[in-house]
């Protein structure tokens, strides 16, 4: 048979005698072009459209160690260790014995044995000379058997589990988030579902935008003293590290991009960026963590030594502490370890403020120095940990339906010392929340007032900041009392009501949009002050009435509609569930605004370009610069306002997203600078102090607790402040009493 005979017998056999078989033969074809578009050609067009770039990662942390250099670092690894338990065996009282014993009992075959890292004996049987990320963990990890709640157990792929995580991923398209947009519907409970990360005023760069501020080096040129004493600006350049990407678990050029996307998936080249060991390592180095600049970018570099390849296990509390510490205590907290570790080159800038202001640590919290774990309350399943059913911000959470409260180990009567008050205090547990009495205090450099426009100039770093206007840890000025249900609005603003039906509760128009505290708005005008001293426009009476009257900004009708949205939009949803009064830390700051989406709650908030912004202070640059990153202007595009930003701004209390581009020949157009419409309100729930408030601290004319803004009636509101019980009675804890001292250290009140 010839050739051309037999080709054409094949494709006779291929050619479809009915529809069903030219329907199986079109799914095939379909299926067949998929493949080859997503293997071949998904990659570069996706790069090419949102401007991220993948490439191979190296990291000169990574090096390969000889037999004898691994013996010797496993050596010093365990020595530590060993002491530890060759002191508790030694019972020798001569000192100099004592220590001949102990050091011929450490050199020991079983001590080495006993003392060592479980995977120092990993690494050695199986000939693991070189610490390579990802790479290496898999080669035992593949797969993992994940504990439920229930006690069963599932398998799953290793790698697939740690990017569906928050860690990695920072945003999320599910139905994860307890936040309510200002159009009153629940945020991704819909067919149409976006994806949605921390809107964070705080670091002048929202998560819709962490793109334009991933990884940076900022230029400085610190001044400083020479032998006379003379101050003078240094010649030397100093690099400094920035971004967001210091805080998530991916070394790349840039953050999860890929899973923004509706269709796409992770390039084997960002999963080798993962960062395994800053959470499993017990002897990881933050000086490796550090920005460093290749010929494809910049990205954050990691400590891949074997050093803390040998010393892995589950997640302590350093390990969550040495990123989360500086959302809580603050960079400049003094008990911030990973602050004290910025990099052996580059380092990472300080933030000034604390973000927080509720430290985690053994002088500042009493479930710290009792010995507890952070995994002993945020319970993992897997590499997913949760955060809770109540939030009031867009922080995604792996696990929305695990609950992570006092109650799970405290149960709801938790006061049981006290045998004559205790059914008293346990009554006040119905209507206020464990941290509403147990958070005495924030750090004092927590930040309640931010200025991104007006920046300072700091000599001795060389370069610009924010200009933090207030700060405080007081109660009352430096965080405040809300009710909350569990919920919260598309802008962080706890979500609640006064159980005693009264209407009379309303923040969003009232105390989460005024300041009326003399001090504070003292010292906000003391530092529109000195800001006219930089800047000699600003109008200081403006600045002021803008900062402590939020709702000035908008028009009559405006505020009108806004009242209106909350009575139709949000009331009922105040109103679901059990409110309690928590205590939230308060929280605005002004920035730059694409006045074109704008509506009652704000406007469409504009990140900033650090280098720009820190290295010259021309804050409006640093948004021009920011906003031509290829991701951004795709954003003003309409595929971009069919897929996401139409429903976003529906979250926001904007009718659809406008998609004028705010950058016309080089110049910004209908941007104003302008301090959000309401606080942001932020749960505070570490920094727990054993000692809580007394009675009277809330109970009095003058005290923490704003009874007529919290909506009480004001004969019910009198009552409240002048209790005839506290006369004749003194409620206090009895193992407080016997405490001259806090578990902080604060003086007994």
């Amino acid at each position: 048979m010839k050739s051309t005979e037999k080709f054409s017998n094949f494709f006779s056999l291929l050619k479809p005698r009915n529809k069903r078989a030219w329907a199986a033969y079109s799914l095939i074809a379909i299926g067949l072009f998929a493949l080859l578009f997503m293997t071949f050609l998904y990659n570069p067009i996706f790069e090419a459209y949102t401007g991220v770039t993948n490439a191979p990662l190296t990291f000169d942390t990574s090096v390969e160690l000889t037999d004898s250099e691994f013996e010797a670092l496993a050596e010093d690894l365990t020595k530590e260790l060993r002491l530890q338990r060759a002191n508790l065996a030694i019972g020798e009282e001569d000192e100099f014995s004592r220590s001949v014993r102990i050091n011929s009992l450490m050199q020991t075959r079983s001590y080495k044995q006993k003392n060592e890292f479980s995977h120092i004996k990993y690494f050695r049987d199986a000939g693991i000379r070189q610490y390579e990320g990802p790479k290496t963990c898999l080669q035992c990890h593949e797969t993992m058997n994940v504990r439920l709640p229930d006690g069963s157990t599932k398998k799953v792929n290793t790698m697939e589990d740690v990017l569906s995580t928050v860690h990695f991923k920072f945003q999320s398209s599910g139905d994860v988030f307890s936040t309510y947009g200002y159009d009153g519907r629940k945020v991704n409970e819909g067919m149409q579902k976006i994806p949605v990360g921390k809107i964070d005023r705080a670091c002048g760069i929202p998560g819709s935008f962490s793109w334009t501020g991933w990884a940076a080096l900022v230029e400085t040129s610190p001044e400083h003293h020479d032998e006379n004493g003379e101050v003078s600006k240094s010649s030397k350049t100093v690099w400094r590290s920035e971004g967001c990407g210091q805080c998530h678990i991916g070394g790349n050029y840039h953050p999860a991009t890929e899973l923004m996307m509706p269709i796409g998936d992770i390039p084997t080249f960002v999963q080798d960026g993962i960062d395994c060991l800053i959470c499993h390592s017990q002897s990881y180095d933050m000086n490796y963590k550090y920005v460093i600049k290749d010929e494809n970018g910049t990205r954050w570099n990691q400590d891949r030594t074997m050093r803390a390849a040998l010393t892995v296990g589950k997640p302590k509390n350093d390990n969550c502490l040495n990123c989360h510490q500086h959302n809580m205590g603050g960079d400049l907290y003094e008990n911030n370890l990973s602050a004290k570790s910025l990099g052996y080159k580059n380092q990472r800038l300080l933030h000034p403020g604390a973000k927080r202001g509720n430290p985690f640590s053994y002088e500042n919290d009493v479930h710290y120095k009792a010995g507890l774990q952070c995994t002993d309350c945020h319970v993992p399943q897997g590499h997913k940990l949760p955060r809770g059913t109540k939030g009031t911000d867009l922080v995604s959470n792996d696990l929305p339906g695990v609950e992570v409260a006092c109650e799970n180990c405290h149960t709801d009567a938790p006061h049981t010392r006290s045998k004559q008050f205790r059914v008293i205090l346990n009554g006040h547990v119905n209507r206020l929340a464990c941290e509403t009495c147990h958070i005495t205090h924030l750090e004092n450099k927590n930040v309640v007032l931010r200025d991104w426009v007006y920046p300072t100039y700091e000599k001795e770093e060389g370069m610009y900041t924010p200009t933090d206007i207030y700060r405080s840890g007081q109660a009352g000025k430096g965080f405040t009392y809300l009710w909350f249900n569990g919920n919260g609005t598309f802008l962080a603003n706890a979500l609640g009501d006064n159980p005693n039906g009264l209407g009379l509760y309303n923040p969003l128009m009232n105390q989460l949009t005024k300041i009326t505290d003399p001090e504070i708005i003292l010292a906000v005008r003391t530092a529109a002050i000195e800001l006219k001293k930089q800047y000699p426009d600003l109008d200081i009476d403006k600045y002021v009435e803008r900062v402590t009257n939020t709702l000035s900004v908008l028009p009559p009708e405006t505020v009108k509609k806004r009242a209106e949205m909350i009575e139709k939009n949000l009331r009922s949803i105040m109103k679901q569930g059990k409110s309690k009064i928590y205590p939230f830390k308060m929280f605005n700051a002004q920035m730059y605004e694409d006045m074109t989406n704008q509506g009652p709650y704000g406007a469409m908030i504009l990140p900033f370009d650090y280098p720009t912004y820190y290295q010259t202070g021309k804050t409006r640059n640093a948004v021009i610069q920011a906003i031509q990153h290829p991701i951004v202007k795709r954003m003003y595009e309409t595929p971009f306002q069919l897929y996401m930003m139409n429903e976003f701004m529906y979250y926001f209390g904007v009718d659809g997203w406008k998609t004028e581009y705010p950058l016309k020949d080089g110049k910004l157009v209908n941007v104003e600078p302008n301090w959000m419409r309401q606080f942001g309100t932020l749960m505070v729930n570490h920094g727990i102090t054993g000692k809580a408030f007394e009675c009277k601290d809330c109970h009095s004319p003058n005290g923490i607790m704003d009874f007529e803004a919290l909506g009480y009636s004001p004969a019910r509101v009198k009552d409240l402040q002048y209790l005839e019980e506290l006369n004749n009675m003194k409620i206090t804890d009895d193992s407080q009493t016997k405490q001259k001292k806090t578990a902080n250290g604060m003086s007994k009140r």
